[in-house]
């Protein structure tokens, strides 16, 4: 029986062409629910933009579902985790649009330098006022560019151009890759102090939003503009208003917004503000290549090949039973390391012992890069790309296989070497209660631990002493934060100590600096492994 592809939103005729002489092309309107449901009850796969649910009962509704593709870079109308279970692949196109969107920034600075949107609507309100819109050059002036992930990199390259200087923050880049780049990496607040212009392409975690407040706005080069086309919310909205209408800042450019559909801003104010409808991904050929990419991946998947953009690796590869539980493991434990350590290592090792090595495991190295990297860079980190982001950034992860180290059945570590000459580790195992497999912590630097690797965790490291535990407790109370578990070790009396937290809310960088600073810690972190 020839594969059934059921697309349910318009695709580019080329994208189209690409499946139509191996599969039953069949066409149904995704947002009419009556028809949808019953179109899948054939299909092998389906693809979709942004106006089609994907759920567990669309899933549901077809039993023959090999497939779900988005031909797009989200995957919010997506159940993934029921696509999972059920054993059908998610693909989407991640890189279909980042060539837009640093171009939308570019845009958007341009605009802002010159008035252009102004200028334009008042001479078709009849007004001529040449000297009313003079704006700047942008030759010669220094662009700090927050965030060096592929937009970011694709951002720099082209205003470059325009024979700028670019200074960029981005703690999770290596100095030497940046320098490749001809971008000189600096802290954030040496960023706002010399940037003309300051462009953001940071992902929105909870690191991120809020990045750029009222007190960051006040130490910034007076006059200078602001572009915003990555994420809403990373700039504080009424905050940048207040900076533009006390002349600090000299205009903005802004493209996405943090409540969306936006159709009311104070920002809306400013005849210096060129807003725009979250636009980085509207164009032509974004689309075309969003669809492109989904069908030649929706190919692939229905003839049984390894599919490059697939999100959701359990439908996307060959991978033994007895391993299947240590991928998520190993990516949370990526991610602890992450938050440890601070900032990229310039090296990582991924350990390997026990009874799994009777496997193939070189996917635990791919699901730990992924953990890596999940909460620090821009773009969306699946198996696939994880290794290319890393390389990227000039991070060498390697497997190594261990037969006889450890007294668990099975150990994963994460191991890595820090620019400054630190070693930072995190390990974990899968341990089996009844039906249930928990993946758990076991040491965090040398520290021997027994936690659930679940949930949201804080890490404090402090010289160890009486009323320590007391006084973090008392902050995360005051501020309503609970606490679900919490141990504590320690190297020896009075000496290093660590406290790991599980607390029920999230905390934000601000109320961890402040615990910090209360118990005089040596580092503080916190990480979010609870599971998508």
């Amino acid at each position: 029986m020839t594969p059934v592809v059921l697309i349910a939103e318009e695709l580019a005729p080329a994208a189209i062409d690409v499946l139509a002489h191996d599969f039953d092309v069949r066409h149904v309107d995704g947002s009419d629910r009556e028809a949808l449901l019953p179109a899948l009850a054939e299909a092998d796969a389906v693809i979709v933009r942004s106006a089609t649910q994907i759920d567990a009962a669309a899933i549901a509704a077809a039993p023959r579902l090999k497939v779900v593709a988005r031909a797009g870079v989200g995957l919010d109308n997506v159940e993934v985790p029921a696509a999972t279970a059920r054993g059908v692949m998610v693909v989407n196109a991640p890189t279909s649009n980042i060539v837009s969107a640093a171009e939308q920034a570019v845009a958007l600075l341009l605009a802002v330098a010159r008035n252009t949107a102004s200028a334009s609507t008042a001479l078709k309100a009849g007004e001529w006022k040449r000297s009313k819109y003079t704006g700047v050059e942008v030759q010669g002036k220094t662009v700090g560019v927050v965030g060096l992930g592929r937009i970011g990199v694709l951002f720099a390259q082209r205003i470059a151009a325009f024979g700028t200087r670019l200074i960029a923050y981005d703690p999770y880049v290596q100095p030497a890759r940046a320098a490749q780049l001809g971008v000189r990496l600096v802290g954030l607040e040496e960023l706002l102090r010399e940037s003309d212009f300051i462009s953001i392409h940071l992902p929105k975690t909870p690191e991120t939003v809020g990045l750029i407040g009222e007190k960051e706005l006040a130490l910034v080069k007076p006059g200078v503009r602001i572009v915003n086309a990555a994420r809403g919310g990373l700039i504080d909205e009424q905050a940048l208003a207040d900076a533009i209408a006390e002349g600090r800042v000299g205009g903005a450019g802004i493209d996405v917004y943090s409540k969306e559909p936006c159709t009311s801003s104070p920002l809306f104010a400013f005849d210096n503000v060129v807003a725009t409808p979250h636009l980085g991904a509207s164009t032509a050929e974004a689309q075309d290549k969003a669809g492109l990419a989904v069908a030649r991946s929706v190919k692939l998947a229905l003839q049984g090949e390894f599919v490059a953009d697939a999100v959701n690796v359990q439908a996307g590869g060959v991978v033994a039973e007895d391993v299947r539980p240590l991928l998520p493991l190993a990516e949370k434990l990526g991610r602890a390391f992450t938050a440890v350590a601070g900032g990229v290592a310039a090296s990582v090792t991924v350990e390997v012992s026990g009874e799994v090595l009777a496997n193939e495991v070189s996917v635990l190295k791919l699901a730990a890069t992924k953990g890596l990297f999940a909460s620090v860079v821009e773009e969306q980190v699946t198996y696939v790309n994880a290794p290319h982001i890393a390389a990227d950034r000039g991070v060498e992860v390697d497997l190594v296989t261990l037969t006889d180290t450890s007294d668990q059945p099975t150990l994963v570590t994460v191991r890595g070497a820090l620019p400054d000459g630190r070693t930072v580790s995190v390990s974990g195992t899968v341990t089996i209660s009844g039906s249930r497999e928990i993946a758990k912590l076991t040491e965090v630097d040398g520290f021997a631990l027994e936690l659930a690797a679940d949930g949201i965790l804080l890490f404090f490291r402090y010289a160890d002493r009486p009323g320590v535990v007391g006084a973090i407790g008392s902050i995360l109370g005051e501020a309503g934060v609970n606490i679900a578990a919490m141990q504590v070790a320690r190297r020896e009396a009075g000496g290093e100590a660590l406290m790991t937290l599980t607390v029920d809310n999230s905390v934000d960088a601000e109320l961890l600096a402040a615990a910090q600073a209360k118990i005089g810690a040596g580092s503080a972190s916190a990480v979010d492994l609870r599971t998508e």
